[in-house]
């Protein structure tokens, strides 16, 4: 029954379409024809798609993909009204014969064109909360991928890197987190392709997250960035919306247009902004002593005494090794982009060729892509139309672990003691502890990973009736990722003889669709849109994987030379199949309503679970059409949003997470064996997230100040959560549909024009938004990270900080003291608390840009504010000597000394009764939970455009010349290396962990683009 009822509807809209323009207020029989062709006034090139009306009738057509239109019309002629989305309409009175409009864009913030899912809308008529990037604010950034380039610029956006290890991973929420278990990344469209954002990098680099498959998208490439935020606006991708939706959309060829070469490169050069400050080796030496004295020593047995004495030398004799200059470098960064697009009235196209070059601030690092992009469009008739929108791009990193590894570069240069020598007397690398040599690492680290991507979209379109298309798409998302490491007998990971490994990584992603579109003018007053469609898609997942133990020699590094050989394999594969809809309608754009449906059903789940529903609703008021607001005559635009709707979410859970699962390996005396894997789950379905939202939109001041205010409340149910179950039956948990999570927030963004009619053009952008986060509902606590720092409680936010809170260090003993929670007269596990959230109170940014003859001078912000990070350098390196083979942050010289010392650092000591660094507080105090509230200068930049008649002058059509810094300055409180990390990117519900972490570069560049 529900198939019959969504065939019938295309029938329904043929049936409308034909009749659309059929009816007529006049019995005046027609006595001639206009004969039109409707263009863009900026270029003059063609404009398809427009609406022509005769005033007062029903009677239209609209224009084919050359832009022209023939309409009938009564013998004393007509007035044609005129409409296109982004352009301003118009009445002209015509007689008959040939026509030529030329449509002006209608330049106002809220008449702009917004991509809102499988359509296009005008802002004005627009329900939903999207905000919009245009690519001239994305472009020059010297940044891997485009999702970094959001930072600040979009309201409700958060944005942030992991680290600032070239094409490494990216944090994005849209409006909060959602989910425990499964994923919270949001959805990547680009062309109509459903972009797979796994990382595919096997190689062990402790937790952090090696790669962001967006880096695979050269962000020259971009148009237009569009952000679906609101229910309404992500229902029509129903189980992949939950997370917000992200749409980029790559530049086109427009019809009419002389083909256009742009050659675009810039050179760039960056540093690290801050680096650790270690103690000396003197004062290595005096902590030391101190510590020895503090733990009962004899003052005659001290380590750092004479060494007539049998001591290591006096703390004034010892040297200072520096490793972090070792480290860290200027890095370079290159960029070389060349592009042609034009078209005429049947083809049209765009092709862009690109090579990017990172390295990293910190040594080995780097990250390098190749990429090439071909769009092409073409109007085989005037009813059909073809095209294609590919990608291919390879891409190399060297990758090198920073965090949760003692053999990372950065730890082993940060950790050893800054007095021990780097080199042994004979040359080679000294080594100390679980720590490998620094310059070793640089030297021999071999991890190279080499990727294959190809994004591609094919369609064709029929154009079945001038308001009725047909289009079919098939997709590709083809993600290739070979890796291969190979660990010599220089370096810890391959003593005694050599290790190496290899993978094979292949994440493949088709897609089908269907839709077929339906819009019509039914008069001057009335707007319909509808479209349905479906969907078929599969995604494969596939890994093989070698490794080698056992080498004859450093020279012979393939797996095929060594002694011992393995390996494995697997494969996944998960499906979907959906249908959907949507319609909308506008009258006098002054009222309008939204409403879509989608329906989804996933192999992930159990049988009589696979079909998931995810209806939404959208209503728009534009209050400033109203008399009584027009004769306030403050309001240019003033417009009340409100949507309510229903997604879902599938993504980060098995492709057989409901399925009970046995696996192999549990051999016996060389016979093959299986064991149980996973317990069976036939009910396990959708995670529901339940969203409502109320927006307010207005212009004043002759649209100089436009704002754009929202709230909106999330509910996500149904959570697919890793349950505990009793272990007697063989295992620790099942994944069920249990717990709730909920966001609450609000986002303002306001637009300035300054100076509208001036030569001088200055506008200003600021948005902020808070969101509040709570567990509403969980089976019990779960904790997560390093020494389960965070935990997941009822009434609390995700990413909570659970840690011992000091209350003070003692001025009189030194010691610290905590808070005893349960009043029991004693510090134990039972005290830890929730102490902090890495949720900032808010945050924002701010963009503005001058123009002025050719000059063009612009910068961006973006701030955080109440975010909790914590610091886990100091966490290793202020401890108290405990830590016989780790030196000191140059903080643990604020320690406690002699009664009377007011400080928060406790005095030097090893005596676990004291609970200063050991004991059963383990330094797990917020003693190092820090503010991690930052006010950043992400962009500055200076251009200068030479005149065209200047330029004409050499034969070139436009030449622009810039110089541009990045994180030219960070104001925060923190005092790590950078506010805007996490080491930990790889572990689920983490956030703001600082542990050896690349900060982001400050970059100095200069760039030219050049028009044939």
């Amino acid at each position: 029954m529900k198939t019959t009822t969504i065939l019938a509807l295309p029938a329904v809209l043929l049936a409308g379409a034909t009749t659309g323009f059929a009816q007529t207020t006049a019995a005046q029989p027609a006595a001639q024809t206009v004969n039109g062709i409707i263009t863009d006034a900026a270029d003059r090139s063609p404009l398809p798609g427009v609406t022509v009306i005769i005033k007062g009738t029903t009677t239209g057509a609209s224009t084919d993909p050359g832009g022209q239109f023939s309409l009938p019309i009564p013998a004393d002629g007509a007035t044609l009204v005129i409409t296109a989305i982004g352009y301003v309409r118009q009445e002209i009175r015509t007689t008959g014969g040939d026509l030529r409009v030329a449509l002006k864009s209608d330049v106002q913030q809220l008449s702009e064109v917004v991509i809102t899912g499988y359509s296009e809308q005008n802002r004005k008529s627009l329900t939903s909360a999207i905000s919009s990037v245009k690519g001239d604010a994305l472009k020059d950034v010297p940044a891997a991928s485009p999702d970094q380039l959001l930072q600040g610029k979009a309201a409700g956006v958060q944005v942030s890197a992991n680290s600032g290890v070239p094409g490494g991973g990216i944090f994005i929420r849209v409006r909060g987190s959602n989910s425990v278990n499964a994923s919270n990344d949001p959805l990547y469209v680009v062309d109509g392709v459903f972009i797979n954002n796994t990382n595919l990098i096997a190689t062990g680099l402790g937790n952090q997250v090696s790669s962001n498959p967006l880096a695979d998208i050269n962000p020259q490439d971009i148009e237009s960035i569009e952000i679906l935020k609101d229910a309404n606006a992500t229902a029509i991708y129903g189980s992949r919306g939950a997370n917000g939706v992200v749409l980029i959309r790559t530049k086109r060829g427009k019809a009419g247009e002389k083909t256009r070469i742009t050659l675009d490169t810039y050179q760039a050069w960056s540093e690290a902004p801050k680096k650790y400050k270690l103690v000396s080796g003197p004062e290595l030496a005096t902590l030391e002593n101190e510590r020895f004295l503090n733990d009962g020593g004899s003052p005659s047995l001290l380590p750092y005494r004479p060494v007539s004495e049998g001591g290591r030398g006096l703390p004034e004799e010892q040297q200072t090794y520096d490793r972090l200059s070792d480290v860290f470098r200027t890095a370079r960064t290159q960029s070389y982009e060349v592009s042609a697009a034009g078209g005429s009235d049947k083809t049209q196209f765009y092709i862009g060729a690109g090579y990017f070059d990172q390295e990293s601030i910190a040594r080995p690092s780097k990250f390098n892509r190749f990429s090439l992009r071909v769009n092409l469009d073409n109007s085989v008739s005037d009813k059909v139309r073809i095209g294609t929108s590919t990608a291919l791009t390879r891409t190399q990193r060297n990758v090198s672990s920073n965090d949760n590894n003692p053999v990372g570069v950065i730890n082993s240069a940060l950790f050893p003691r800054t007095n021990l020598p780097v080199y042994n007397p004979d040359g080679s690398y000294a080594k100390y502890g679980s720590f490998d040599n620094h310059q070793a690492l640089i030297d021999n680290l071999d991890n190279d990973a080499v990727g294959t991507r190809v994004i591609s979209n094919v369609y064709g379109e029929y154009r079945i009736q001038p308001n009725l298309t047909l289009r079919s798409s098939w997709s590709i998302d083809f993600n290739d990722m070979y890796e291969n490491n190979f660990n010599n007998t220089l370096i810890l990971a391959g003593q005694p003889r050599g290790t190496a490994s290899s993978f094979l990584s292949r994440d493949i992603t088709l897609l089908n669709e269907q839709t077929l579109n339906y819009s019509v003018n039914l008069g001057e007053n009335h707007f319909i849109q509808a479209l349905v469609g479906n969907t078929l898609q599969r995604n494969t997942f596939q890994r093989t994987t070698l490794a080698g133990q056992q080498f004859p020699g450093n020279d012979l590094p393939t797996i095929a030379s060594s002694a011992t050989q393995t390996g494995s394999s697997a494969r996944s594969q998960a499906g979907l199949v959906s249908f959907f809809g949507k319609a909308t309608y506008s009258f006098k754009e002054r009222y309008t309503a939204d409403v879509s449906i989608r329906a989804d059903a996933s192999s992930r789940f159990g049988a009589d679970n696979r079909w998931g529903y995810f209806p939404a609703v959208g209503l728009g008021w534009r209050l400033g059409e109203e008399s009584f607001i027009k004769d306030l005559n403050v309001f240019e635009e003033l417009k009340l949003r409100a949507s309510v709707g229903r997604t879902g979410n599938q993504a980060g859970i098995s492709d057989f997470a409901s399925l009970g699962l046995v696996q192999g390996g549990a051999n016996y005396l060389d016979l093959p064996g299986t064991t149980p894997l996973q317990l069976a789950n036939p009910n396990l379905s959708w995670e529901s997230t339940e969203q409502w939202n109320v927006g307010l939109d207005a212009a004043v001041l002759q649209n100089r100040v436009v704002l754009e205010l929202n709230y909106y409340d999330k509910y996500t149910s149904g959570l697919l959560l890793n349950v505990p179950v009793p272990r007697k039956i063989g295992f620790s948990s099942v994944v069920e549909n249990y717990g709730a999570v909920s966001n609450k927030g609000v986002e303002l963004q306001i637009t300035a024009n300054w100076l509208p009619k001036s030569a001088v053009q200055w506008s200003t952008t600021f948005n902020i938004a808070r969101n509040v986060n709570k567990v509403e509902k969980l089976a019990a606590p779960i904790t997560a990270g390093s020494r389960d720092i965070f935990r997941l409680e009822e009434g609390e936010s995700l990413y909570s900080f659970w840690l011992y809170k000091q209350t003070r260090v003692n001025p009189e003993s030194g010691d610290a003291e905590y808070e005893d929670v349960n009043g029991d007269g004693a510090i134990t596990v039972a005290d830890r608390q929730l102490v902090g959230t890495a949720w900032p109170d808010f945050f924002g940014g701010l963009t503005n840009s001058v123009n002025y003859k050719g000059f063009d001078l612009g910068f961006t912000l973006n701030f955080e504010r109440g975010a909790k990070i914590m610091n886990m350098n100091r966490f290793f390196l202020v401890h108290g000597g405990t830590q016989s083979n780790i030196g000191y942050l140059a903080n643990q010289l604020d320690r406690w000394q002699q009664p009377g010392d007011q400080t928060d650092i406790p005095r030097l000591t090893t005596n676990a009764a004291s609970n200063n660094y050991g004991g059963v507080v383990q330094n797990l105090s917020d003693r190092y939970l820090e503010d991690g509230s930052f006010l950043r200068l992400r962009t500055l930049s200076l251009g200068y455009t030479v005149p065209k008649e200047v330029v004409s002058k050499t034969r070139l059509n436009s030449l622009r010349l810039y110089v541009q810094a990045a994180n030219l300055f960070t104001i925060t409180p923190y005092s790590g290396l950078d506010p805007e990390v996490n080491s930990q990117g790889g572990v689920a519900n983490t956030k703001n962990f600082d542990w050896a972490t690349v900060p982001q570069p400050r970059t100095f560049q200069v760039g030219l683009t050049v028009g044939l």
